[in-house]
Parts: structure tokens; C-alpha cells; sequence
């Protein structure tokens, strides 16, 4: 895929490359699955008269999606939605402030729930997408037919971060580590599931009457706060601290963006 997207590859180029997020491409598909870029927001550089480089924040138009903004990962969400058939399923990677950023934010996450079956989040550990530090989830939804009533009845939430310490190198995540999510997931028969500890349900009406409407939802103790006996390894602490920081800085630089484009 690298290479088709660096034109090496012959004639037969099987990807079109351009920003997937500028317009409705028509084409209707029965399941989506995407990791889709990671960026703080969208923008473009334009150069003055004089030379110097601003930077103007890049927003989308589109009567398909439910709010403007400049965030790419709602966007992104929102273009997800409009390339599903009728009944047609998603699974896609988000960072958490999908879940809980204010605005956008939340018209976005109560239109998705009221049209479509919002119907399972994982909570991902860090460092396995994005940026280090940036904590991700998959949020899994079908799209269904218009419908006064929402269409989401549950929310079922699995969480596999808290107390789960995974690296890139040392402690990877295996399949093996998922099985517990495959077999509550319950593809079979998703409508027969049973709550377990990590594996707990939300109604609609609990989720809209949440501040915000925020999906940022947890339940378990962290046990490395209660009990220094159980602290992770301190090579493993340094790797969280640092992802943390990072994480921070990256917030930081967001902010300054924003304030130096007003």
C-alpha cells in the first residue's frame, strides 16, 4: 500500500490517493473497517503576499455530515457513516476525544447514536495507535433506515485498559489477549450477551443524560494507585510518564495553534 500511494506500482494502481474527506464519493459499501489518519485538525498553509506562511484551519462542507468542524477524526467518523449501505457495519479506530469533546462533538455522538446502531466500544491500551500517549478506541456501529425512534438500545463497553500493560517491544498485544473480547463481543449472537468485569452495558438513556453525551466511560479500579506492591515494572512507569507528557505536549501545541489562528 505504501508504494501504490507513492505511485510505484505500474499502471495498474489499485488506490486513488487525495483527501477522502472533501466529498460525498457516492459509492455505498455493506462494512467499513478503517484506521483512519491520525491529526489533531485539518489545515492548510497558505503563503501571503509577503511570503510568510499562515496556517488556516481546513473545514469541511458537506450536507451528509451532521456538524462542521475541523476535527479530522469526526470528520472522519461522519464519512464513515455516509459510505455505509443500509444496515451496513463499521468498526473504526478513534482516539478518545471522540468520545467526550464538547460541540461537534457531541451533536455528532447523538446523531450516531439516534441513526445508527451504536452497539460496542473497546478501550484500547496506549501505544497501540497513534501518536505515544494518545489512548484509542474501536467503536463498532451499523447504519439503519431513517427512524424517529434511536436506533441504539445498548452500548456494551469492554475495557481493555485499565490494569493492562502492554509495549511496543517487551509486553506486545497478541491475539491471544482479545480472545476475552471475541467471546463477550459474541459475533454470533451479539443480542445474548452477559456482562462480566470488564464487559458492561449502557442503556440509551443513560448515555444522552451523560454531560455531553460523553462515551468516556469506566468503571474499574486502577490498582497500581491502590496498592504500591502492584506498581508496574519501572522500565513500564518511565513508558507511561513519557507517554503522558507526550500526550500533554501535543495538547499544548494544539491550543497554540488555535490561539495563533484567531
Amino acid at each position: 500500500m505504501n508504494l501504490y500511494l507513492h505511485g510505484i506500482g505500474g499502471e495498474m494502481n489499485i488506490i486513488e490517493t487525495g483527501d477522502s474527506l472533501i466529498s460525498d464519493p457516492g459509492d455505498r459499501f455493506d462494512m467499513v473497517l478503517t484506521n483512519p489518519p491520525f491529526g489533531k485538525k485539518s489545515s492548510v498553509t497558505i503563503a501571503n503576499g509577503e511570503g510568510r506562511a499562515d496556517r488556516e484551519s481546513l473545514v469541511y462542507e458537506r450536507e451528509d455530515f451532521w456538524a462542521t468542524t475541523s476535527n479530522k477524526q469526526l470528520n472522519f467518523l461522519q464519512h464513515v457513516k455516509t459510505l455505509l449501505k443500509i444496515n451496513g457495519k463499521a468498526a473504526i479506530v478513534a482516539p478518545d476525544n471522540v468520545l467526550f469533546e464538547g460541540g461537534a462533538g457531541e451533536t455528532v455522538r447523538r446523531k450516531l447514536l439516534h441513526e445508527c446502531d451504536v452497539h460496542t466500544l473497546l478501550r484500547l491500551p496506549t501505544g497501540l495507535f497513534y501518536a505515544q500517549g494518545v489512548k484509542a478506541n474501536v467503536l463498532f456501529f451499523d447504519r439503519k433506515p431513517a427512524s424517529e425512534k434511536p436506533w441504539t438500545e445498548k452500548l456494551w463497553i469492554y475495557d481493555l485498559r485499565t490494569n493492562k500493560h502492554f509495549t511496543l517491544k517487551t509486553n506486545t498485544l497478541k491475539y491471544e489477549d482479545l480472545q476475552d473480547f471475541i467471546k463477550c463481543y459474541s459475533p454470533e449472537n451479539r443480542f445474548s450477551r452477559q456482562e462480566t468485569e470488564r464487559f458492561k452495558s449502557f442503556t440509551y438513556d443513560e448515555l444522552i443524560q451523560r454531560d455531553k453525551t460523553s462515551l468516556d466511560i469506566f468503571w474499574l479500579k486502577d490498582e497500581s494507585l491502590e496498592d504500591s506492591e502492584n506498581l508496574p515494572d519501572p522500565e513500564l512507569l518511565a513508558s507511561e510518564i513519557a507517554e503522558n507528557l507526550e500526550s500533554a505536549l501535543d495538547q499544548f501545541r494544539s491550543i497554540h495553534q488555535d490561539l495563533e489562528e484567531e
